[in-house]
């Protein structure tokens, strides 16, 4: 933060929290999703009229996880893994098939009208694009100015609104804030963008920020700057962060706990160092393998491939495991049985056949760390 920002910036009868607030401990779970699975119905055809079931794409399948306070949580994975799709359920904008989502331990189902407005107050998401999540004919000042009034944040007068629109800037690191007021947003770089766009969730004092790859759409020379904004809101505000990603190697620097997503399961999860360092199940292999590394260039030349091919269609799923189509250590029940949830040394875990008989007494098989070590050479 700098220096420009107001130490407090009354709301009514809120105030706007600074961190000076005694830190909740990282145990504190805010938001937790229980085996929740999206399915999006296909509209009918000719050929469909006589089908018993209607088919329907398998976007997110039996997916848990816990947002607790003061940490990121990241969730990896390549395109069309269903990344963006769990982060709109958090955020409620898309309803359930199944499972169920809990806010401070209490099971929620926001609908619309007042109830989503109660949500949305502790749980915010941040979109990829924030030139398209910003209203390209309104300013800067109509955005927090409208975040504010919904929930309930303005203050009493035009002095107190000032006030917290310039708080929020000074949030995220947009000062003077009268230069960014009464700008529109195609007069702001993107990097800027974005930050309003945060400024924009932090109206809502918010418990939880749900960020869809909030950097991807931004320059290289940038993505760091907004990466590191976000951990200081953490810090200070004490926030449960979602992050959202391709790029593991972002995971390792930015999260506290990594998980990794493949058409629409999540298949290996822990500690973002353990897991970018010592991957276990294939595909989180394959993905660091993937990275570029100008070291690994001659090497690879003599090896064998991690893996080919490409993600199985999510319309017609294949049995099994998943991953199994491409996955160069894939056994014959690999192709007919779903593997559970294996805990491996560490805090870390796999859902993957191989680990079967290493996690009962906390080894790897010898082939998996064979893989990777070459994966993380």
């Amino acid at each position: 933060m700098t220096s420009d920002q107001p130490e407090h910036a009354r709301t009514g009868s809120e105030t706007l929290r600074t961190g000076s607030e005694p830190a909740p401990t990282g145990t504190d779970v805010v938001l937790e999703a229980r085996g929740v699975t999206k399915h999006f119905p296909l509209r009918r055809t000719a050929r469909d009229l006589f089908a018993r079931e209607r088919r329907s794409v398998h976007a997110v399948d039996d997916v848990s996880l816990r947002l607790r306070r003061g940490t990121v949580t990241a969730l990896v994975g390549e395109s069309g893994s269903g990344k963006s799709t769990v982060a709109r359920l958090l955020a409620q904008l898309y309803p359930l098939t199944s499972g169920e989502i809990r806010l401070g331990g209490e099971p929620v189902a926001a609908g619309r009208g007042g109830s989503f407005r109660r949500y949305v107050r502790r749980v915010q998401l941040i979109f990829q694009d924030p030139f398209a999540s910003l209203n390209p004919v309104h300013t800067v000042r109509y955005h927090l100015t409208r975040a504010l009034k919904i929930h309930g944040r303005a203050g009493n007068g035009k002095a107190e609104l000032e006030e917290n629109l310039a708080a929020l800037l000074g949030r995220v690191q947009l000062t003077p804030p009268q230069q960014f007021l009464d700008k529109f947003p195609h007069e702001l770089s993107g990097g800027q963008r974005q930050r309003v766009a945060i400024a924009r969730a932090l109206g809502a004092d918010p418990q939880v920020l749900l960020a869809d790859e909030p950097v991807s759409m931004l320059d290289v020379s940038i993505r760091l700057g907004v990466l590191n904004l976000l951990r200081d809101l953490k810090e200070r505000l004490h926030l449960a962060i979602l992050y959202i990603t391709h790029d593991i190697a972002s995971a390792r620097y930015f999260a506290d706990t990594t998980l990794v997503m493949y058409a629409g399961r999540i298949v290996e999860g822990g500690d973002s160092e353990r897991v970018t360092q010592h991957p276990a199940h294939p595909y989180t292999q394959l993905l660091i393998a993937s990275a570029p590394d100008p070291d690994r260039i001659a090497a690879d030349e003599d090896q064998e491939e991690t893996g080919t091919g490409e993600p199985p269609s999510l319309i017609t799923p294949p049995a099994g495991c998943r991953f199994h189509p491409r996955c160069p250590q894939a056994m014959e029940r690999c192709r007919t049985e779903l593997p559970p949830r294996f805990d491996l040394p560490q805090g870390q875990w796999a859902a993957c056949w191989l680990y079967e008989g290493a996690a009962a007494n906390g080894t790897e098989p010898v082939a998996v760390r064979t893989v990777a070590k070459e994966a993380t050479r």
